[in-house]
């Protein structure tokens, strides 16, 4: 019943910008912590941003001096990439905590190349 939709991938040359979106949809009263995660091809996915209901936000090492978690209201998600790097490029999840279950979206494709 929980449908959690990303929005805003593309192609960007490096150094450049894009802003990834996250909508919740369905029953939803509350979330605990939302979070982006993501997974380049041979590789496992990581978390790369999570921010909880009080706000309070964690950042991987990699990417925690250009990206920025952030939330709206209670069902939408963002997450700002500035100085883009080509190692940035991999399929980007929402991840949602909701009533202690775990629901994420289909992801979006960020590719960083010249």
């Amino acid at each position: 019943q929980v449908l959690l939709v990303e929005s805003g991938g593309g192609l960007v040359e490096p150094g450049g910008s894009l802003r990834l979106s996250c909508q919740a949809s369905g029953s939803i009263f509350s979330i605990y912590r939302m979070g982006w995660y993501r997974q380049a091809p041979g590789k496992e996915r990581e978390l790369v941003a999570s921010i909880s209901s009080g706000g309070d936000t964690t950042y991987a090492d990699s990417v925690k001096s250009r990206f920025t978690i952030s939330r709206d209201d209670v069902k939408n998600l963002f997450l700002q990439m500035d100085s883009l790097k080509p190692e940035d490029t991999a399929v980007y999840y929402c991840r949602a905590l909701i009533s202690g279950s775990d629901y994420w979206g289909q992801g979006t494709q960020v590719t960083v190349s010249a």
